[in-house]
């Protein structure tokens, strides 16, 4: 099936063209924000952005603009969030972040955002790593998203339970125990099951994440690089889903509720040993064990390995709607916002891995320790992890098919409610209800 404009899509992208023609945009010059003209800037980011201080450290050296800023629990909820507003033709904030695993559906409605090449993005494209900054860029060649931070996958694990169970559990060691450059999903799993026998524990979270870092490691995912959707008759994703289905039989899957771990006692009370990483998670399981009232105690680690490879899983964008009263004025702070002095400022704050070069560079000569990491050189083994990484292409519904179709169909896998065969065919069911017949 090719890739096409869905009518869901066009109906968004009709009602939202209706309703600016019913503002009538005034082509007037947008009027700079200064003392004299305060402007007011509305910005919706989701999970841990990291940039409390940093608007406020804008709003200091720009004195006339405020910023307003909403954050939303999740990514799925802010897709939801956007999606809704972009029909309405209203309410989208003047700076959305968008998450990477739906920027396919927003590149369905490129138009209804402010192409960022019109403020100075030509100028700054070199601030990124290339597959980044292309993917911020729809097929007529407009920017419509900065790129904040990117997805590089490490392993964590808690290195005291990896000692109640005979594991080796310095970073080095558990690097090689995986395999370093040569690891395995097959290694993985196996070492799950030594581990399980050792402790009668599970071995991962819950089989959603492990499935996610899977498909996001193939070469194409759920659309091959032409669009077409790539699930059904894909011999390789059907045994990577038949792997972790027998890992998850054997017990290794703690059955987890995804961005819950009963509010993050499941990393302080042994629920679980390992657990997928990409760089911005480091700061979701640091306000779970904060939530949970651990910390440097806890155990946890970061390790220079990920089974089969380099990976990416997410990373975010900031856009300018066309419905934003001060596109100018929004790409300005965009830009600013993505730009490498301020993306390091992020990463310290919100435990993420930047996309630009100068702060990737600047992560990795500094080498600060992550006191809740063991003291491990977070930013360092992140810029080993994204060496390889290719971006994967994400279709308009990759983000329906990860949370909507095998969402159900893993969390059969844990409940012990279904075996492989049932769980595979449970999801083709959902895929064709939700996304080939939608």
């Amino acid at each position: 099936m090719k890739f096409v404009r869905r009518h869901t899509a066009t109906a968004i992208a009709g009602v939202a063209a209706m309703a600016l023609l019913a503002t009538g945009c005034s082509s007037s010059p947008e009027q700079a924000a200064s003392a004299d003209n305060p402007v007011e800037l509305t910005v919706t980011t989701f999970g841990t952005f990291g940039y409390d201080d940093l608007y406020a450290e804008y709003e200091e050296a720009n004195p006339g603009v405020k910023v307003k800023a909403t954050n939303i629990d999740r990514g799925s909820n802010a897709r939801t969030d956007a999606f809704t507003k972009l029909a309405a033709g209203s309410g989208l904030s003047d700076v959305v972040a968008i998450e990477e695993g739906w920027l396919g559906s927003i590149m369905e409605v490129s138009d209804q955002f402010v192409d960022l090449n019109e403020h100075g993005a030509a100028d700054i494209k070199d601030n990124w790593v290339d597959w980044k900054f292309k993917q911020g860029t729809d097929p007529d060649g407009r920017v419509i998203g900065y790129g904040t931070d990117i997805g590089p996958q490490g392993l964590c694990y808690n290195g005291k339970l990896f000692e109640a169970a005979g594991m080796p559990s310095d970073r080095e060691s558990v690097a090689e125990l995986f395999g370093g450059g040569d690891a395995t999903w097959e290694t993985y799993f196996k070492l799950g099951e030594q581990y399980k026998a050792a402790t009668g524990k599970a071995w991962y979270d819950q089989s959603g994440f492990v499935w996610n870092s899977m498909v996001n490691q193939m070469e194409e995912g759920y659309y091959t690089k032409d669009g077409e959707l790539n699930i059904e008759g894909n011999p390789e994703m059907k045994d990577k889903f038949e792997m972790l289905a027998a890992g998850t039989a054997a017990g290794l899957s703690a059955n987890q509720t995804q961005w819950d771990w009963g509010n993050g006692k499941a990393f302080v009370d042994g629920s679980f040993a390992t657990f997928v990483c990409p760089g911005w998670m480091l700061g979701t399981i640091k306000g779970q064990l904060e939530s949970a009232g651990g910390g440097t105690e806890s155990g946890w680690d970061f390790a220079d390995v990920f089974p089969g490879g380099a990976s990416n899983w997410g990373g975010a964008f900031l856009s300018v709607p066309k419905t934003s009263e001060h596109p100018a004025e929004a790409a300005k702070l965009a830009a600013w916002l993505t730009a490498p002095e301020q993306q390091v400022k992020q990463s310290a704050a919100a435990n993420n891995f930047p996309s630009t070069l100068k702060a990737q560079e600047k992560l990795v000569a500094d080498a600060t320790p992550n006191v809740v990491f063991n003291n491990a050189p977070t930013g360092v083994i992140l810029a080993n992890r994204a060496k390889g990484v290719v971006a994967q292409f994400k279709g308009p519904d990759d983000s329906v098919i990860q949370e909507n179709v095998f969402g159900p169909a893993l969390k059969m896998l844990d409940a012990g409610t279904a075996d492989a065969d049932k769980a595979w065919s449970e999801a083709l069911t959902l895929l064709n209800d939700l996304v080939v017949n939608n």
